[in-house]
């Protein structure tokens, strides 16, 4: 360290406690980064890489970026996954002593963006903790913009915990230093989230009040775990971070990550943004935060039945009372996002036009209200109840802060006249300075003549009279004094403007001062209110979700949807609600469900590209859209409260874990076989086709069994092996239906049609001239098959019966030659009557007329009779 200049020292010392993050060092008008920093953000931001020196002899490398403008390059970095370390001067430089003394401020990270372009308005951006022990893990999470706080435990599941993050869809993630590597790795490839340390998780009585409700203590060490990283990384007030609320993940229907994005619930499984998926369709919010709450209730859809038939009732009221839901809607777009303005104002950023937003959207909630009353129905009026307009702070809002402030807060301009009696006087000194410079400039140019006369300002200089160089002799002598020289002109002051401008001078500086120390005790007064307009934010956010939950309801003739206890699934003219909306409701086609307890498996066939896949899609969308409070898009919906969905859906490989299609097809079909329970949802979607025919039949028959015998969730298994079909004759709970499709002309056609019984067969030549594979190819294949199916039916049932009669022929010659080994005679062996009879029945078989799927299934009844 003695090598270096002092400045770097301290910058080496400072950067020693920040390893893992870009160190933004303060340096005048600068923000200046050193060393691998310097090397790593030039390349990141696009910037100019330089150098110092720093006191050796090898230059230090250098590069920079204005403070004024540092926000933007800041953004770039988080969004980018990295951590920026703010270094400010804390001490005056003109009274320092040796190095201006400068420390960290605050450490932003992705988990702790507060404002800028990462910050989706529609998205939380959360920051979690996690305990991991032997036995539970723990999660806690804030979102710091908006001051959400919630915690969870459940048992030790790595399975759970990753699931659990990625429904959080946490930014961040913070771990204790003694946690699996591999954990880890897991998480960091799962979530796509940075990874940050903090072990300590002592008790802090600062948040005493919002862990009051944790009683668990692995939930309270997890917590303190994620406070005492926001403190030690934000270094200001937390004070809008709102009561942990614990939950159970067992209260709401469970969505594994893979069901999830099969199901393209919030996310499209191809692209970017959220078109096509369930959020897509739903969206109608009036407010970023209804649009937020919106996403968390599709991703935590509900199980309590009194809980959901609560939301259908509103939903059912706000369709019923259709100008009242326009006035609502209209109201809700004057409403700004009252959650992430309260927690603005907490951190201490919060600017003048924040508050007006913040009055603008109090403003509408009287107007709210009343429209809610008006409805007259127990379960809104207590949303009516609840909804705080905090008039007192509207009314200082109105008083305080003028209409059209500007942005920043240090330079005035912010309080309206009337509001403080001081600051009136300071103005007042001021404007009337200003009239009396106006009178001054007139009489000046009467005295000397010189009609291009002017009184300025500026900061260096103060004010001053200019007069052009051809007019300086028209000046009194001895009454005006040089200031300032220019090209073309001379600056000069006389004995009056002097006083003058020490009276305004005095005034304006005085006025701006007292307007930032009046915004501060303002801000503080704001804050007070954060819990009564975090209460709003959230009845709002609920009202907004059940008004856009009505409009598309409404628009897209969705039905209310009723439940049943006995696991009865009845779907009349069910349709997929994002491929309707994208195809238009003339267009699609909709399709019943039934099944009951004689029906809790569907075995689905028919011909690529037909909508198996889409059918089973809406049964799942359709149970979640109930779930979540929503109508469906069927005529009529009367469906059970599932616990779980789970879904194996297309093809994909998991190229971060290395996993190829197959492998990632059986563990999904593992983890529904795994966890799922008789109140489940079950969609497979050709399972098996990732290996080879006979292996992927096996397996495909095996998981049917297992799910009908040991499970029995209700289940759409959808195949290409036709072979399957005939398990409805061993399976009772399993029926065959299929996609129709009818061949006109030589052409394929989808007609989208679901109907009882097997599919005749598969149409996959068709399917690959719809693709527009080369007619040569098309043709080819149909000769081969062709060919294959004159070869198969070549085979006379003569021919067949020889060749079998040689084979057992054969066998027996075998068995004959082992006996003699050991010196056993050829004798009769006696068989019993039973043998007798299944040896008779098996003559009577044409084997090579079954396919291998029925030939398995045969001899799987052969052999228990002879067990008998």
């Amino acid at each position: 360290m003695q090598q270096y200049t002092p400045m770097i020292q301290q910058y080496l010392r400072i950067k020693a406690e920040y390893q893992d993050a870009f160190l933004f060092f303060r340096l005048g008008d600068f923000y200046e980064l050193f060393f691998d920093d310097a090397l790593k953000a030039s390349k990141e931001l696009e910037i100019t890489l330089t150098s110092r020196q720093g006191g050796t002899e090898e230059r230090i490398p250098m590069c920079g970026v204005p403070h004024h403008s540092a926000s933007g390059y800041i953004e770039q970095l988080i969004q980018k996954g990295f951590k920026v370390a703010i270094c400010e001067q804390t001490e005056n430089p003109d009274t320092a002593k040796g190095v201006v003394r400068r420390e960290v401020v605050q450490l932003i990270t992705p988990g702790t963006v507060m404002e800028g372009k990462g910050l989706s308005e529609k998205e939380n951006n959360y920051i979690t903790a996690i305990t991991v022990t032997n036995d539970v893990h723990a999660i806690a999470y804030v979102d710091l913009s908006t001051g959400e706080s919630r915690t969870t435990l459940f048992p030790n599941s790595t399975d759970a915990l990753l699931n659990e993050l990625s429904i959080i869809g946490t930014k961040e993630i913070i771990v204790d230093s003694t946690t699996n590597p591999a954990l880890i790795k897991m998480m960091e490839d799962r979530c796509q989230a940075v990874i940050s340390y903090q072990d300590s998780t002592d008790d802090n009585p600062e948040f005493a009040e919002i862990v009051s409700e944790l009683q668990d203590n692995q939930l309270h060490a997890t917590v303190y775990r994620l406070l005492h990283y926001l403190v030690k990384t934000q270094k200001r007030s937390l004070a809008h971070l709102q009561k942990f609320v614990s939950y159970e993940i067992d209260q709401f229907m469970k969505i594994d990550y893979y069901s999830k994005r099969n199901l393209e619930l919030t996310e499209p499984i191809r692209g970017t943004g959220n078109k096509g998926t369930l959020l897509w369709l739903l969206d109608e919010t009036a407010t970023a935060m209804g649009a937020r709450m919106l996403k968390q209730w599709i991703d935590r859809p509900l199980i309590n039945q009194s809980a959901i038939e609560k939301r259908l009732h509103i939903v059912e009221i706000m369709i019923k009372h259709f100008f009242e839901r326009q006035e609502l809607r209209e109201l809700l777009k004057g409403v700004y996002d009252l959650e992430r303005l309260a927690g603005r104002v907490a951190f201490g950023n919060a600017n003048a036009r924040d508050f007006i937003q913040l009055k603008k959207s109090l403003m509408q909630i009287p107007a709210i209200r009343q429209l809610i009353f008006q409805l007259d129905q127990k379960d809104t009026k207590s949303l009516a109840e609840n909804l705080d307009p905090c008039e007192e702070l509207t009314d200082l809002l109105e008083r305080a802060i003028i209409e059209n402030p500007p942005i920043t807060i240090k330079e005035g301009g912010i309080i309206n006249d009337g509001f403080h009696t001081e600051l009136d006087t300071y103005r007042d000194a001021s404007r009337n300075g200003k009239s009396w410079m106006a009178e001054l400039e007139s009489e000046e140019r009467k005295k000397t003549g010189i009609k291009s006369l002017k009184i300025g300002y500026n900061r260096v200089f103060g004010y001053y009279i200019e007069v052009t160089r051809a007019n300086v002799h028209l000046l009194e002598e001895g009454r005006y004094e040089r200031k300032q020289t220019l090209t073309n002109a001379e600056r000069y002051i006389t004995p009056e403007l002097k006083e003058k401008e020490a009276l305004i001078l005095q005034a304006d500086e005085k006025s701006i001062d007292l307007e930032y120390e009046l915004f501060q005790e303002i801000r503080e007064s704001v804050r007070e209110f954060i819990p009564r307009l975090q209460q709003a934010a959230k009845i709002i956010s609920e009202l907004d979700v059940y008004l856009s939950f009505a409009t598309v309801s409404e628009t897209r003739y969705y039905s209310k949807p009723t439940f049943n206890k006995h696991r009865e699934i009845d779907l009349v003219d069910g349709r997929h609600p994002v491929v309707e909306k994208v195809m238009g409701t003339q267009a699609y086609v909709p399709n019943n469900c039934l099944m009951d307890h004689k029906r809790e498996m569907l075995l689905v066939t028919g011909p690529n590209m037909s909508g198996k896949s889409t059918y089973m899609r809406q049964i799942a969308l359709t149970a979640i859209l109930a779930q979540i409070g929503c109508f469906v898009p069927a005529s009529k919906a009367d469906i059970p409260i599932f616990d779980q969905v789970f879904t194996r859906i297309g093809a994909a490989d998991d190229l971060i874990a290395g996993q190829s299609t197959f492998m990632v097809e059986m563990l999904e079909a593992k983890n529904a076989i795994t966890n799922a329970t008789k109140d489940s949802l079950i969609l497979f979607d050709e399972i098996g086709r990732g290996t080879s025919t006979y292996d992927g039949m096996a397996l495909a028959q095996a998981i049917i069994e297992y799910i009908h015998e040991r499970i029995g969730a209700k289940t759409l298994f959808s195949t290409h092996y036709h072979e399957l079909t005939v398990l409805e004759e061993s399976l009772q709970k399993l029926n065959n239906i299929h996609v129709s499709a009818v061949e006109q002309k030589g052409k394929l056609v989808f007609l989208h049609k679901i109907k009882e019984g097997p599919a005749d067969k598969s149409y996959g030549i068709h399917v690959a001239e719809l693709a527009e594979l080369p007619k040569e190819l098309i043709k080819r294949a149909s000769e081969i098959l062709s060919e294959l199916e004159k070869e198969s039916a070549g085979k006379t049932k003569s021919a067949d019966e020889v060749a079998a009669s040689k084979e057992i022929e054969k066998e027996d010659q075998i068995l004959n030659e082992q006996l003699a080994l050991f010196g056993e005679p050829k004798k009769e062996i006696e068989i019993s009557s039973n043998a007798k009879k299944v040896i008779d029945e098996m003559k009577g078989l044409n084997i090579l007329d079954m396919n291998p799927l029925q030939a398995m299934n045969i001899l799987y009844e052969l052999q228990k009779k002879l067990r008998k």
